[in-house]
């Protein structure tokens, strides 16, 4: 039998290669959990905007009047929003409301029995919120929905990249790589174990030191004592040892 090789690019398929489905699929099994994750977490964010959403979307503005005020301290009121007690009125009903958030500096012009305008959720009359500040809300929502959506995209272009890059590191070696044959700084001992080497090879007599390694269970193409092996350009420090079962699967033993 004598080798045959091709000229890259060399057809290749990841099929071909043993263990190649495997290890992608383990790359896209862990990329999946992380996504799973992610979304989750995304949801998780995302409900309280979509409630906020749905709250400016629905709301009814009434008339109320305010009967308690509590500011935060002095030096969080740029970032803290005061909280009102309240009271109005809903379809003849009178309804209360606490803990209703205001903007700091506009609740410190509020006191007790002053008119506010509130927004008051339809399907859960006792929900109100201070108008101003509701309505303050709404390019915040926009602004945290849009976030999420992007790190949502930004997340499922992560995983269709580092999948298309665990395709190309089986597949890219083989398909476009300088083959060599690589002279072992050491004799290789048989075993069956995976195995990692460091050696050399020459090109246009110029001596180029790698690392290689041989798949588990995996006999290398031998001439000798060197073997053949694989090397990209874009990683010329390492070697991927081209094993017997691969070469026969690729087609590049030839009879004579």
């Amino acid at each position: 039998m004598k080798l045959a090789i091709p000229s890259p690019p060399r057809a290749v398929k990841l099929t071909q290669i043993p263990g190649a489905l495997r290890r992608v699929g383990l790359v896209a099994a862990v990329f999946a959990v992380a996504t799973l994750v992610a979304w989750v977490a995304v949801r998780a964010a995302q409900a309280p905007l979509a409630s906020q959403h749905a709250f400016l979307r629905d709301a009814v503005e009434v008339d109320g009047k305010v009967i308690d005020v509590t500011l935060p301290p002095l030096e969080k009121r740029l970032q803290t929003p005061a909280r009102l007690r309240v009271i109005y009125k809903w379809k003849s009903r009178d309804m209360s409301a606490t803990a209703v958030p205001v903007d700091a500096e506009e609740a410190e012009k509020l006191f007790n029995g002053v008119a506010v305008k509130l927004l008051v959720d339809p399907e859960h009359p006792s929900h109100a919120q201070e108008a101003s500040w509701a309505r303050a809300q709404a390019g915040w929502v926009w602004l945290g929905s849009a976030i999420l959506g992007a790190g949502v995209l930004l997340a499922l272009g992560a995983v269709i990249f580092e999948l298309r890059r665990a395709v190309r590191r089986e597949v890219d070696p083989l398909r476009v790589g300088a083959l060599v044959w690589l002279t072992p700084d050491a004799p290789l001992p048989e075993t069956k174990d995976e195995l990692t080497f460091t050696g050399h090879y020459f090109r246009e007599n110029v001596k180029n030191p790698v690392k290689a390694r041989v798949r588990p269970g995996r006999r290398p193409v031998r001439n000798g004592e060197k073997v053949l092996a694989a090397v990209l350009p874009s990683s010329p420090t390492l070697a991927r040892v081209v094993d017997e079962e691969i070469a026969r699967d690729l087609g590049w033993y030839r009879n004579g």
